[in-house]
Parts: C-alpha cells; structure tokens; sequence
C-alpha cells in the first residue's frame, strides 16, 4: 500500500510541475502582450470544459479539464482578408472557408474602439517578443533547475573511495561475470582493500582522483605496489600486485570508452579488481549553460528524426521492438516515470528530488524547442509568420514600393489543421505506447 501512495505521489508531483511550467509558459505570453496594450481575453491552463476561472479586469483566468497545454486569447490574431472567390473545386473552396472562418472569428473579437489594440496590428519585433514569451520561460525555467541541478546538488562523478572488490579476475569481455572455482583471486582482494577504503596514495604518489589511481595500477601490471588507505579514520598500508587482464577503456575522466558499434572498448593492461563510489560534486555556475545548451541539442536531434521515432514507438507498441529510453514520450509516460521513482525501494529521498527535478528540467527544454518548430499552431509558427511579414515590408521599403502589408496567416489554417491532427495522432500513439511498453528508466 505504500509503495502505491508513494507512486501516486510522484504523479502528482510531476503534474503539478507540468502544470505551473504550461502557467508560466502562458505567463511568458501574457505578460508582453499586455504590456504592449494588446487585448487578452483569456489565460487558460489546459483545454475543453473549464473548470473553474475568474476574471480580474478584462481578462478570464481559469483551468481547463485537458490538461495537455494552455493559451491566451487575444483579440484581432489575423487581419481581415478579401471576401470572395470561392475556387475552382471543392478542395480550393473548403480551404478557402476554413481561412475565411479564421478571419470571421478574429474579427467578432474586436469590439467597437478597440481596432488598434489588435494583436495584428502590434509592429513585427513586438508580436515576435509576445510569441517567443512562452519558450523562453521554459528556457528560463530549464536554466534554473539546471542550476540548482548542476550546482546544489552536482554531477555524479567517481571518488576516491572504494565501492566494490572483485573477488575473481575475469576479463572485462567475458561473457561469463561471475567468478568460477578457478579463477585467480583478484588483487584487491589478495591485499585486503575492502568495500569503504579511500585512496591516499600508491607508491607515494597522492591519490586525487580515480582516474589517477587507475592510471597508475594499469601500468603497474605485475609489480607489486604500496598502497595507502583510510579505513574507520585510520590509514592502513597494503601491498597490490596488479595482474595482466583485459580491462575496459577509460578517458581522461575516468568514463567508459565505447567503439562505433556501441560496445565497451577494452586493452590489455593491469587490473587490480576495485570500483570508485560515485558521488555528487557541485558544479561552478560556468557548466550550466553548456549543460542547458547540451539538452537542446539533443532535444532538436529527437525532433529531427521524429518521423523514425514516431515508427520506432509504432513497432515497440505493436510489435516486438524495444523502447528507446531516449526516444520520445507523453505525458502519461513521464508521470509514470515519476510515480516509479518516488516508489523505489532503498533510494535515498535526496537522489529521488534530484531526478524528480532532472525530468522538469528537460521537460521544460523540451518544451522551449519544440514549441519554436515553425509550425502553426505552435509559437514558432507565428514567429515565422511575422519575421516573413518583416522581411516583405524591409524589401519593399528598401525598393520604394508599397507596403504590402500584414502576412495574411489565416490562409495557412488547412495547414494548421493538418498539423493538428498529425500532433494529436502522435500523443495518441505515445500515450498508449506509455502505458503498454513503458520505457524502463528505473530497472
């Protein structure tokens, strides 16, 4: 029973983070608009029946039942069109109706008075700053929780201390990983450094970092070595005798080095049988940014190959494919991933907010990217929009001709629509991937 109030816990943490990171994207947008005298009608949270709302001056603010994202409503989104020319099929016509439609219910929102406080009319780098308003709380928002990440918590890196000692050597490409009745006894163990052991030094070098002892006992094979530990607050000397055995590759840092294939790359040099405790080390304010810039590169990689990934979820749900743990997922998938890690067994509660906190930030990464895509509906969308309406009235000022005025944007609307099918298609797909094939984060 507690595991399933801990696994409910986690959901709703995850929600609520969710949701206030949809309140302040929203916020990114209100905010601007209002301060350049553009009409807001509604500040919405979520989609379809409200709620509950209230209304603080000209403004709505309530919550809606759907909560997959939020809005603002602002008056005069498109400019009034030509009326007429029904097309030369029915295709054309609908198409026609659709954009049409678009500009009638613009237009109904603008009351008597109120023609220039219309969102179409606002110049291009106002209506550009309002649109990017959105993304750039989730940006703000991935920044700060990678700094508390980064530098409140850390990054896991390896110790100097001791967490494990292989009883048996047995080469690191084996198939076989556990010790047999013959096999040598490893090193480590031969000497007696135990499980809690830190480091000082080795043959009268200090010890710093893993890396360093590393270094040395893989170029120390076959000859013995003085090491110097601390154990329960006293330092104990012991003598380890490397053996030749195939190890992993490591990098400067101490990381595993893996080949094209994917597979762990391996040398031949001395092996003494030890494994560093990972701890978390904070970070200087300097990593954040890189670390944010990181995630967005591997968010725009996801969005770029979309297409295969969104085929890759189709046969892992369908079929007998495997999730990519790196691939995309829904909210459903996310708040399941929550609610497991809240309920995990033997986790300490501090490493459960750092991955808690982990999950917002990238989701709010995400978020900043995805919706920069310059697609109607989403932000980037009308971004591109009006950077296209800047550039036809910069030209023509240029060459002295007529301003050609707004960038009719309720003519892309069947194109709109079509992206929104597509979109719900796909959260519909991740979704049901999330709950028949979850992906597996956790173990």
């Amino acid at each position: 029973m507690e595991s399933v109030l801990l696994f409910v816990l986690g959901v709703v943490i995850i929600l609520a983070g969710v949701a206030l990171s949809i309140a302040l994207h929203e916020i990114g947008h209100l905010v601007p608009a209002k301060l350049f005298g553009v009409k807001v009608t509604q500040y919405m949270i979520g989609f379809g029946k409200t709620l509950f709302s209230f209304r603080r001056g000209e403004t709505e603010y309530g919550v809606k039942a759907i909560p997959l994202g939020g809005y603002i409503s602002m008056i005069g989104m498109f400019p009034p069109g030509k009326e007429g020319g029904s097309g030369r099929n029915a295709t054309t016509g609908f198409m026609q109706s659709m954009a049409q439609d678009a500009r009638s219910a613009s237009a109904e929102t603008v009351l008597v008075g109120e023609e220039n406080r219309t969102f179409y009319k606002l110049p291009v780098w106002k209506r550009i700053i309002i649109m990017f308003g959105g993304p750039f709380m989730n940006l703000l928002i991935g920044v700060v929780l990678f700094g508390v990440l980064l530098m409140g918590f850390g990054t896991a890196q390896q110790s100097t201390t001791v967490a494990t000692v292989s009883q048996c050597v047995i080469a690191s490409n084996s198939a076989r990983q556990t010790c047999a009745a013959d096999d040598p006894t490893a090193p480590a163990a031969a000497a007696g450094i135990k499980p809690g052991d830190t480091i000082v030094s080795i043959d009268g070098t200090p010890i710093t970092s893993w890396a360093q002892s590393t270094k040395i006992i893989r170029e120390s094979a076959d000859r013995t070595l003085s090491v110097v530990v601390t154990r329960d607050g006293a330092q104990k000397t012991l003598a380890l005798t490397p053996k030749t055995n195939t190890v992993a590759k490591t990098d400067a840092s101490g990381a595993v080095v893996k080949d094209a294939d994917g597979k762990v790359a391996t040398l031949t040099a001395g092996f003494a049988g030890i494994g560093s405790l990972q701890k978390l080390v904070p970070q200087p304010i300097t990593s954040v940014l890189p670390a944010v810039g990181a995630q967005t590169g591997a968010v725009v990689g996801v969005i770029i190959h979309l297409p295969q990934r969104m085929v890759d979820v189709w046969n892992a749900a369908f079929g007998s494919g495997e999730r990519d743990p790196n691939g995309p997922v829904s909210l459903v998938g996310i708040g399941r991933a929550a609610g497991e890690l809240t309920a995990l067994d033997g986790v300490p509660v501090i490493d459960k907010v750092y991955s808690m906190i982990g999950i917002l930030a990238s989701l709010n990464i995400a978020l900043f990217v995805f919706n920069l895509i310059p697609l109607l509906p989403l932000d980037g969308g009308h971004i591109a929009g009006a950077a296209w309406e800047g550039i036809r009235r910069t030209f023509a000022k240029l060459f002295k001709r007529r301003d050609p005025g707004p960038v009719d944007m309720a003519k892309l609307m069947p194109l709109t629509f079509a992206v929104v099918i597509v979109l719900g298609g796909m959260s519909v797909l991740l979704m049901y991937a999330d709950i028949v094939k979850p992906i597996n984060l956790f173990g």
